[in-house]
């Protein structure tokens, strides 16, 4: 029986090893053909950019990674709006596409509609 599974993910890419945790834990967890759901929301947003230059900083480049997710069946793929305000970023400017923009109630129903949240 497959469980709605959501990863709220709110850190920065680079710096620590959470964000990258995050995407591998989605990645694990869709083999088992879990519903799963990511949501990026406070500096986990940065995770989204473009141009990401991650190579200055000897680390691998977290964005590539998520590009991937939509060939692991992952397609629910959300972002806090108010984070995006908060940082004066537009939706535009992430790798993503077909993000879902979630304002602080539709995140609200979003968690409650959850069988398991995870966050990182």
């Amino acid at each position: 029986m497959s469980k709605k599974i959501l990863l709220v993910s709110r850190h920065a890419p680079y710096g620590n090893s959470t964000a990258r945790e995050a995407i591998d834990m989605a990645l694990a967890t869709s083999v088992y053909d879990q519903d799963i759901s990511i949501l990026f929301m406070d500096d986990g947003i940065f995770q989204l950019l473009r141009n990401q230059h991650s190579q200055l900083i000897d680390q691998k480049n977290i964005a590539s990674i998520l590009t991937a997710l939509s060939l692991y069946g992952i397609e629910n793929i959300y972002v806090h709006q108010e984070s995006l305000d908060d940082r004066t970023i537009k939706i535009n400017e992430l790798i993503l596409d077909g993000l879902q923009s979630l304002n602080n109630k539709d995140v609200g129903n979003l968690l409650s509609q959850q069988d398991q949240l995870l966050s990182f």
